[in-house]
């Protein structure tokens, strides 16, 4: 597993289809609520900031179109310029006052005139230098800071010029306060917030129900899957409604429906298969014995026969040897499909059988000019059935014989607190890693051209590979083409128990030392 996946969220991701769709809808709806929030705010503060700055303009332009059109009626052999501004400004700051709506500065060439406690500095630079440019109207976003102790607050900046007779223009500043725009906006985007919150919250509750509605069809689909699969054959979905959940649980019904009936018609012909073979065998049983009976009268005077006749009488003879050997697997065969092969349980030190069964077969590897050597541990007892044991050894001493070319054969016997293994490993043709799989298939052949010396019937290895099963036990094939073969039995040393592995590896250990010595 890699380091993400032992995180229980990736883990929760990797099991629940549910998850994966809350949050996948969740991320996408965070970002479109993000995306379209975002551009909410953006069109509705700049749609107020607008608003705001042009009202401000357009009082302030108000203002000093007053202003202006009392400077250019002014006779200053009555008043002073200077009177006449502060006057001027004065009610410009009253009307200013009048709800808040705005300050006033003037800064004339001797001090600044206008509303009390206002910093010069709240006017930024840029918007002075604009103002010499042109008899217009400027505006710009500002921080209105004070000489006495109120806070600074947002705003904005109106400036224009007032033409005094005889003097330079005044630059005018009126510097509008925008602190309730703001609080507008923040009000905006804290019921936006909770909106979103509430908009998840709702959508995470609403995608999640509805997974389940959808997915609860398909999770009683899966457990009516899973119950056809360990034979519950009976067993129907709900069919509720017409809609495609309802045609999924129709078509589980019908696929369950058609299943059974195919089952059934198999088990049907497994039945007549194994009956056929049973009564088969059985019924050949009868002429067999009578075609023995005169084969053995011929083969016993084949003396006196001619050469020729002579030899067929042998060779029938041999033929219903391994006849009546194929009879008897294939009535072992039905008795293991039919599940009525039993053990004879018994306490047998496998080393000392598997020492008799190797002697038994030693007078036919001599004759194939094959070595056997035995290496076995000094007890390795087990409670098993030993017919059958012998009959899995002397069918895999034989096929190493058979295939050994002429090369040692050794049988290994080795116990531990688990089990036994033995191990016959030849040096002979092998088998590629493709066909280990295949080897215990019935009548299988690696080779059909290879010629046999030994009148097997194709059924040894399947039946011995049943005998371990019936045991609770394996039987394992390795092979390498010109390297040779190693078949392993492993059995529990108590009967019933699970075995969990073998005194033996698959790979036998000698391959290992000659790989190691060839690469060095």
């Amino acid at each position: 597993m890699k380091g993400w996946a032992r995180f229980a969220p990736f883990r929760l991701w990797a099991r629940s289809l549910p998850f994966r769709v809350v949050v996948s809808t969740l991320a996408a709806a965070f970002v479109i609520l993000v995306a379209t929030g975002w551009f909410l705010m953006d069109q509705s503060s700049r749609g107020i900031l607008a608003g705001k700055t042009q009202a401000s303009v357009a009082e302030a332009s108000s203002v000093v179109s007053i202003m202006r059109r009392d400077l250019s009626t002014t006779d200053l052999r009555t008043t002073s310029a200077s009177e006449r501004i502060s006057r001027l400004v004065r009610d410009a700051a009253n009307r200013g006052n009048v709800g808040n709506q705005y300050f006033v500065v003037v800064e004339t060439p001797i001090s600044q005139i206008g509303t009390a406690g206002v910093a010069s500095d709240s006017i930024p630079a840029g918007i002075r230098a604009a103002i010499g440019t042109g008899s217009g109207l400027w505006s710009t976003p500002t921080m209105i800071r004070f000489t006495d102790s109120r806070a600074e607050e947002p705003g904005l900046v109106v400036a224009a010029s007032l033409d005094v007779p005889g003097q330079e223009p005044y630059p005018i500043f009126f510097l509008f306060s925008t602190s309730q725009e703001r609080q507008t906006l923040a009000v905006v985007q804290q019921a936006a917030l909770a909106t979103g919150l509430f908009l998840l919250a709702g959508l995470t509750l609403t995608v999640y129900l509805i997974s389940l509605q959808v997915l609860r069809p398909v999770r009683l689909a899966r457990l009516a899957a899973e119950r056809l699969a360990a034979g519950h054959l009976d067993d129907r979905m709900a069919v509720v409604g017409t809609e495609d959940l309802a045609g999924l649980a129709r078509s589980m019904n019908h696929m369950a429906e058609e299943l059974d009936k195919k089952i059934t018609q198999l088990q049907n012909l497994s039945l007549v298969q194994q009956r056929f073979v049973s009564d088969v065998s059985h019924e050949l049983r009868t002429p067999l014995t009578t075609i023995r009976m005169a084969a053995e009268v011929l083969h016993a005077h084949r003396a006196a026969f001619d050469p020729a006749s002579g030899r067929s009488s042998e060779l029938l003879s041999a033929e219903l040897d391994r006849f009546e050997e194929l009879l008897t697997d294939l009535l072992e065969i039905s008795r293991f499909d039919a599940g009525a092969a039993e053990l004879a349980i018994d306490d047998i030190d496998l080393a000392a059988l598997t020492r008799e069964e190797v002697d038994a077969l030693r007078r036919f590897a001599e004759e194939s000019g094959t070595v056997m050597v035995l290496d076995a541990d000094t007890r390795c007892v087990a409670e098993v059935d030993s017919r059958r044991i012998r009959r899995i050894l002397r069918n895999l001493i034989t096929n190493a014989i058979e295939h050994g070319e002429g090369r040692p054969i050794t049988v290994h016997v080795r116990g531990d607190d688990q089990g036994v293994a033995i191990a016959v490993r030849d040096h002979g043709v092998g088998f590629s890693a493709a066909e280990a799989g295949q080897v215990f298939n019935r009548f299988w052949r690696a080779d059909p051209s290879r010629g046999r010396r030994v009148g097997g019937t194709g059924l040894g290895l399947s039946i011995a590979l049943e005998d371990a099963r019936l045991h609770g036990g394996w039987l394992t094939a390795w092979g390498r083409p010109g390297l040779g073969a190693q078949f392993r039995l492993t059995v529990p040393r108590r009967a019933g128990e699970t075995l969990h592995g073998s005194p033996w590896p698959v790979v036998p250990p000698d391959l290992k030392e000659v790989t190691t010595l060839a690469r060095n």
